[in-house]
């Protein structure tokens, strides 16, 4: 019996002793050998803080930033990412950052992003390029106008109620583009796609709360965080959601309700998914995948875009005018098509002003899969 207590005590501790060292070696070794490595290329940054990396300073940065009123100003920069104006200014455009015990080389220089982050382009990847292009190209969008035309006039109806009250348009537009995308990519109503944007706001939402986290490896195999839990069922749901909206679409082909999948986004992601060649067919995780990339990826850059041009309209009403008469001069009281979309130069410049000081997307990440 002795001896067996012995025992076991000896592999506790040897367990203990091999987990402290793979700790020390994951959460110490390799970020400082990282951070010693890009040091010595000139690449500097925040200094690693052992498991946070550089989560809690961040943190408290936004809490900051947050915490101060804002005037009615386009340098939005040091609210929105306060943590990347100071790195900037104190290590340069470029620098290394830490979210947890995970590295992140920031580049804000424009000259190093272009083809050293473009993705491998098998010749599957290049058919989904394709794809994407294809069903998003202008010729294509002209079909997608009558649709979008059609959700405007419902949400325009709906403000004619609420004439001299104040409304919150970035609500109002976020039900307008949710409307948009279910119509003219998934050929679906607002009411199918509903279910859909509200679970995916609701990840976002924990998704955003949780991303300066830091995670120990251990104890996630032990116990599972109530936003861990929810954020799986979500996505769950999410997929379930999307299978619906497909299988109404093959059910249409198979039933010869109709004859194809349709020249919409899905209708092109189901005829590579049943393409006959197995090399550039795509996958039903990639198709259900895609899918939830418009829904998220388009309402909310769209949504955002659409707030910030009112806003801007809002504050100089001069611009104001000439948009609005130009609009009368090209259209008149009809209603909008293609011929006179391309014609609204005042309105593009109005647009690319907007993207320009209040761009939806402020950067993209992408993960190294290999050493390099």
């Amino acid at each position: 019996m002795g001896n067996l207590l012995i025992l076991f005590i000896a592999s506790l501790g040897l367990c203990l002793f091999v987990a402290l060292l793979y700790v020390l070696y994951n959460y110490w070794w390799v970020p400082h050998r990282v951070q010693f490595i890009m040091s010595s290329q000139g690449i500097r940054g925040p200094p690693y803080e052992f498991t946070h990396g550089n989560n809690k300073q961040i943190l408290q940065m936004q809490k900051e930033a947050y915490s101060k009123p804002m005037a009615l100003t386009h340098d939005i920069f040091p609210r929105v990412l306060p943590h990347v104006y100071s790195y900037i200014k104190k290590y340069g455009k470029n620098y290394l950052s830490w979210n947890g015990v995970q590295a992140q080389l920031v580049i804000t220089d424009p000259e190093l992003q272009g083809d050293s982050l473009v993705t491998s382009e098998s010749e599957k990847r290049a058919r989904q390029r394709k794809l994407a292009n294809y069903a998003f190209h202008g010729e294509s969008l002209k079909n997608m106008i009558p649709a979008i035309i059609a959700s405007v006039e419902t949400m325009l109806e709906k403000w004619k109620g609420k004439e001299g009250k104040e409304m919150e348009v970035f609500q109002e537009f976020g039900l307008l583009t949710s409307e948009m995308i279910s119509r003219t990519a998934f050929s679906s109503s607002y009411l199918e796609g509903e279910k859909i944007f509200d679970m995916l706001m609701k990840l976002s939402a924990i998704t955003g709360r949780n991303m300066y986290k830091a995670k120990i490896l251990f104890i996630g195999k032990f116990w599972e965080p109530a936003d861990e839990i929810e954020s799986d069922k979500l996505a769950k749901m999410i997929h379930d959601s999307v299978m619906k909206i497909i299988k109404q679409k093959e059910e249409k082909v198979m039933t010869r309700e109709a004859d194809n999948f349709g020249r919409d986004f899905l209708g092109l992601l189901l005829n590579a998914y049943h393409d006959p060649d197995e090399k550039i067919r795509l996958s039903i995780q990639y198709v259900v995948g895609e899918c939830k990339s418009s829904y998220f990826a388009g309402q909310k850059t769209s949504n955002s875009l659409l707030a910030w041009t009112i806003l801007l309209l809002a504050i100089n009403a001069d611009w104001q005018d000439k948009a609005r008469a130009e609009v009368i001069e090209v259209f008149g009281n009809q209603n909008p098509n293609s011929q006179g979309i391309a014609k609204l130069k005042i309105i593009t410049m109005i647009i690319n002003e907007t993207l320009r000081l209040y761009p939806p997307v402020h950067g993209v990440v992408r993960k190294v899969e290999r050493e390099v």
